[in-house]
């Protein structure tokens, strides 16, 4: 279903019962921060309200979308995190400039998750316009921060499921 028709944080309900163990670090984009801080601010409030520790939860700002990767790289390496969540907003332009950095950088997240067995979720929104940005970090279309952050838990708990 589209974002034209739905709030897209709307998710089931779900229990994260080792969100207490978890620490989780949260790389945030610089670039389009009256974007990406709504994300981050929503990130953080959806993992502390399910247990979360405040303590565990490691914000590290990067200058933009494509420095994310390596940010998730470090925090994973340097943090030592369960889970590293990426969020950033390329807005279309002129030209397709956001193309080439959307690709490389899920491509890029989605290559450190297969290689180090961690979770690291892909919250780079990629609106047309700053309106769809706005709608898409707690407007009307909801908060890809949350949806980020609702996803990491799952994956945690599922991995936690797994190794018992």
């Amino acid at each position: 279903m589209s974002s034209k028709q739905k709030n897209l944080s709307t998710h089931k309900e779900f229990s994260a019962p080792h969100a207490a163990k978890f620490k989780i670090a949260i790389a945030v984009s610089e670039y389009n921060e009256d974007i990406t801080f709504a994300l981050r601010d929503g990130a953080i409030k959806t993992l502390k309200e399910n247990g979360v520790k405040e303590k565990n939860i490691i914000v590290k700002l990067v200058p933009g979308a494509f420095e994310l990767p390596l940010a998730a790289s470090w925090l994973y390496e340097y943090e030592n995190v369960d889970a590293v969540i990426s969020l950033g907003c390329v807005i279309k332009g002129d030209t397709d400039h956001d193309i080439y950095i959307n690709n490389a950088v899920s491509t890029a997240i989605m290559n450190l998750s297969l290689e180090t067995g961690a979770p690291f979720v892909f919250g780079v929104i990629t609106p047309n316009n700053h309106q769809q940005a706005i709608d898409r970090a707690g407007g009307k279309h909801g908060n890809k921060g949350v949806e980020c952050a609702v996803a990491t838990l799952k994956m945690l708990e599922l991995k936690y499921e797994l190794k018992s």
